[in-house]
This record gives C-alpha cells, structure tokens and sequence, in this order.
C-alpha cells in the first residue's frame, strides 16, 4: 500500500502549472533525503530537476526516469479516488503511480552494493516544445549509463520501441468577405479542415511495422479568423504525427506538399525510440518482469513518444517501463493500485539479480571439439 499512499500524494499537485511543480518537486526531494539517500537538484528553463544516487558508482548503472508534470485537467481530477483496484485521477497513470513505485524502488536499491543506480525525476516530458526538453539538455552535458528505463504507461510490458514525432504547422489561405455574405468568401478554416481529412488518407497514414497498425494523425490546434463578422481568408492548424520507426518524416512532409493549396510554416521532429531486444540489460529486465506477469512481456511499442529517445540519440540503451492502467490525458485516467507493487517488484528484481544475468552472458560460448560425442 506504500505505493499508492505515495502515488495519492503526488496526484493532489496539479503539476501542469509551474508553482506546484516546484512544490511537488520540493516533495520528492524531502522525501528521499529523510530516507538517507543522496539528493541533488537543479533548475531547467526555471522549473526543478531532482536526481538522487544510491549504489556505488564503478558498479554496472542504471537511470530511473521519470516526470512529475501533467498535462491539464478540472480541479476535481486532483482529488484521487479509488473504486476497486483502480486509483484514479490526474497522473495517475502517465506517470505519478510509476514515479512513487519507483522512488520505493530507489530506496529499496539502496540497501545493495553491486549496481549504481540514478533517479532523474524531470518536470517538462509534457511540454509542447519537444525540441527542449531537460533530459535531452542533461544528457548532453554528459548524463550516461549503461542502460535507462523510463516509467511511461507500458501494462508492465517492455517498451522496445516508440513512434517518432513530426509536429508541422500549415497555413492555409482563402478569400475574406462579409460574414453575412459568405458565399462570396473562400473560408479558409473550412478549407484547414479539408487539409487535415486529405492528411488523414495519405499513403504514409496506411502504412504498418511489426508493432504498430498505423500511425497516429490528430489535429491538435486551429487558428483563425480575426472577426466575427468577416469569411476568414488565413488558418493554421497544427497537426501532431506519431510516424513509425520504419517511415522518413522527410517522405511524409514531401505527401503533405503534395496536397497543394497551403503552406508548410514549421515543422518539427523527433526520432523514434527503438532498442535491442537482445540487449542483456533489456534481456535481464525481461527477466525481472516475468516472475510477477503472464505471457510475453517484450513485445510492446509505445504511440506516444519518448524521452527514451534523448538517452538512445547517446548510445545508451533504453526501454520504457510501467505499471498497469489506462485513460491517461482523459478524463478517467487511473492506475493499477496492485500492479504498483508488482512494478516496485519487478524494478527491485531487475536490480538485485542483475550483476548475476550479466555474469552470466559474459560466459564464453560452447564450442565444438574434434572426437568429441554428440
């Protein structure tokens, strides 16, 4: 029950506005520290960064990563409840019942000497400018690991791969006129969403990989028109792809033109995340997973995108991770209160049965000999 009691807490900050970051961030860091472990933090772009050591540092290492923000909710959707076996509410499941179990896991990997491992626990995975992100700015000041899990909503599946991200912005024109005679006008909202449906039946929208059905398209902004009384003659819309790990974001933004009628203001990507699955840090947690859960465990890509990625574009290997749940950014968002301890489990076996797995791989390799019997 330590899991959620600690998963309810950092539900009732609404981590989408500023200051109660700092406050639920200021929260992780006491609570680490009054459990003796070793807790830096620091500001990115204004907003808190807390990280925390335990193990000793020429040991195999590990990041734990997650994030405290969320994106935006109704006030009743901070007040966690509970119906069952499931903890609902804002975070719940993307990611602040991840966090908690693994903030216990980090204190559980304290009490062994044979892995370093090292918690980031960033503000900004929800932000809108994926092209800054404090991951990406600490990995580049030199962050590294043999291996990073990131706690993102998995079903205690493994998360081998992520979509990739193409955020473009395209204006499109019409011809303004009076509102009361609109026939006279080419609206150009109307016109935007036409856009948009023809985005939706390109052929990259038809395409498959071995983990994905499809790619993901949503029209996520609109604006336009500076009038009531006016045909609006300018609107851009903003429209999020999650292409897949087999597709080129170039040959997509080349099917976009193509429509012809609008224009290309900006465009933004951010690579796929795809690691091994025979990487032995992947194989041990693999390992770890399946003594608490039923079935094949290695075999799940992520929709959203991933902050696995910062870590990968590095060299160092890295899988998303996470409990039980489902409705996250929705209204009913909610967690799996039995599967929080399952995670916390699994994180502690990963750990603990980990420098035996890689012993074990270091092994060299039979071989045959002349004479010998079959």
């Amino acid at each position: 029950m330590d899991e959620r009691v600690l998963a309810e807490r950092l539900m009732t900050y609404d981590t989408s506005q500023p200051e109660q970051l700092r406050a639920a961030a200021a929260f992780v860091k006491g609570w680490l520290e009054s459990r003796e472990i070793d807790v830096t933090d620091r500001e990115f772009d204004g907003l808190p960064v807390v990280m925390a050591d335990v193990g000793p540092r020429d040991a195999p290492s590990v990041i734990f990563h997650g994030h405290l923000d969320v994106v935006p909710a109704l006030k009743g959707q901070f007040e966690p409840r509970v119906e069952g076996d499931r903890l609902i509410g804002r975070g719940a499941y993307d990611m602040k019942g991840a966090l908690a179990a693994m903030m216990y896991a980090v204190k559980d990997a304290a009490a062994q000497r044979q892995v370093h491992v090292h918690f980031l626990c960033v503000p900004d995975e929800e932000s809108e400018d994926v092209s800054r992100r404090s991951t990406d700015a600490l990995v580049a000041e030199g962050l590294r690991a043999d291996f990073a899990l990131t706690g993102e909503p998995t079903n205690l599946h493994i998360g081998v791969q992520a979509k990739g991200v193409l955020a473009v912005r395209v204006e499109v024109a019409g011809t303004a006129a009076h509102g009361s005679t609109p026939w006279l006008g080419d609206n150009a909202i109307l016109k935007a969403h036409d856009v948009f449906r023809r985005i939706e039946t390109l052929p990259f929208s038809r395409e498959s990989s071995d983990l994905f059905d499809r790619p993901s398209i949503n029209l996520a902004r609109i604006d336009g028109g500076d009038a009531f009384n006016k045909v609006p003659d300018r609107c851009t819309i903003d429209v999020d792809i999650r292409y897949l790990p087999n597709q080129d974001p170039g040959q997509i933004l080349s099917q976009i033109r193509e429509i012809g009628d609008l224009q290309i203001l900006k465009s933004f990507t951010r690579a796929p995340a795809i690691v091994s699955r025979q990487n032995p840090y992947v194989l041990a947690l693999r390992d770890a997973v399946g003594r608490s859960a039923d079935g094949e465990v290695l075999s799940v890509g992520r929709d959203g995108a991933s902050d696995a990625i910062s870590f990968l574009e590095a060299g160092v290997p890295a899988v998303e991770f996470g409990p039980v749940g489902g409705g996250h950014h929705g209204p009913h968002e909610w967690v799996s209160i039995s599967s929080l301890a399952r995670y916390r489990g699994a994180l502690g076996d990963f750990i603990n049965h980990l420098p035996a797995w890689l012993e074990r791989q270091e092994q060299p390799p039979l071989h045959a000999v002349e004479g010998g019997l079959a």
